[in-house]
């Protein structure tokens, strides 16, 4: 049983518990969890391989996957650093042989790339199929995880390129990786002596039953930073008093902000500020005026494009509707209000 399996279970047992201790005063509250739902929890890929679905592919198949999905942030062979640090580089022959990456024990990496660090492949496959590519998450196959890897793998010299990875022969793979021995547990927050500083136990004597919050600033002085209470948030443990009137509310919030937050278009591009992208009021500026704009702009979410905002690609985004694509568009080039 993995552990995601366990922790789905012990939460299907907390349901259950707190549905019998509320049946008396809250009706419908709490149930057991459905295989389902267990099923849905467990899906994590452990070192050990459990968890990793059947299924192949290539180094060729790996790179047609990568042109068309990763390049873009990544570069044709990994190496892109405009996006996110490179994913190969760092690595030699000797550090697959030994299993340590030489680079961190003598300290003189520039940066650290994915091969370098990353201990056990199954990590990779695990991240690779549930959060890439960065705008489509979850939407690569089985065989086209395994392909895209068996990619990287070969890029890092780790495989040759007539290699065909799967869930048979990934354990081999294991057995090569160039960090495989630098992952450690022999450490605590703080190194004593050689050794962890997190042994001690808590105490729990003499502790306190009831304890009475207040201010101790004089009234004067304390909404002298507003009213506390609308500035710590409205769960948990901390909240802060009401310290001077409320603030008057706000604007509802434009409707195609949620739709670039849906859409992850917020991480390459701000609404008045540059990121990897244009700002949204630079492109409507650019193309005030312009009435081939809203159909241009369209076709260039879709289908992806490079060149016109400078040299970073934006990669196409197939994933999203043509009726979000079209309302994105008619917010941009209106100006992208806020509200």
């Amino acid at each position: 049983m993995s552990r995601f399996t366990e922790l789905a279970l012990a939460a299907a047992l907390a349901l259950s518990a707190g549905a019998t201790l509320a049946a008396g005063k809250y009706e419908g509250i709490g149930r057991s969890a459905t295989p389902a739902e267990v099923k849905a929890w467990d899906i994590d890929v452990r070192p050990d391989f459990t968890g990793l679905p059947p299924g192949s592919g290539s180094v060729d198949r790996g790179m047609e996957v990568w042109e068309s999905k990763c390049a873009s942030c990544h570069g044709t062979f990994g190496e892109s650093n405009e996006v996110f640090t490179p994913i190969v580089g760092g690595t030699t022959k000797e550090d697959i042989e030994k299993g340590r990456v030489g680079a961190y024990i003598r300290g003189d990496a520039p940066q650290r790339t994915t091969l370098m660090k990353v201990a056990t492949v199954s990590t990779l496959w695990d991240y690779i199929h549930r959060a890439m590519p960065w705008n489509a998450p979850k939407s690569l196959s089985a065989d086209d995880t395994y392909a895209v890897l068996a990619y990287i793998l070969n890029l890092g010299e780790i495989v040759p390129a007539d290699y065909v990875l799967s869930d048979k022969n990934i354990a081999e793979v294991q057995k090569r990786m160039p960090n495989r021995n630098g992952m450690t547990t022999k450490h605590g927050l703080w190194d004593v002596k050689g050794k962890p500083d997190v042994k001690n136990v808590a105490c729990m004597k003499n502790c306190k039953t009831q304890i009475t919050l207040g201010s101790s600033l004089p009234d004067y002085a304390r909404d002298a930073h507003g009213n506390l209470a609308e500035q710590n948030r409205v769960v948990g443990p901390v909240r802060g008093q009401k310290t001077g009137a409320p603030a008057a509310p706000a604007a509802k919030p434009h409707p195609a902000l949620d739709l670039m937050k849906k859409h992850g278009c917020s991480g390459c591009h701000g609404v008045g500020s540059k990121i990897l992208g244009p700002a949204f009021r630079d492109v409507a500026q650019r193309y005030k005026g312009d009435k081939s704009a809203e159909s241009g702009l369209a076709v260039r979410i879709r289908n992806g494009g490079s060149g016109a905002w400078g040299d970073i690609p934006m990669p196409p985004q197939a994933q999203v509707s043509d009726a979000d694509v079209d309302a994105l568009v008619k917010w941009i080039l209106s100006g992208s209000p806020e509200n």
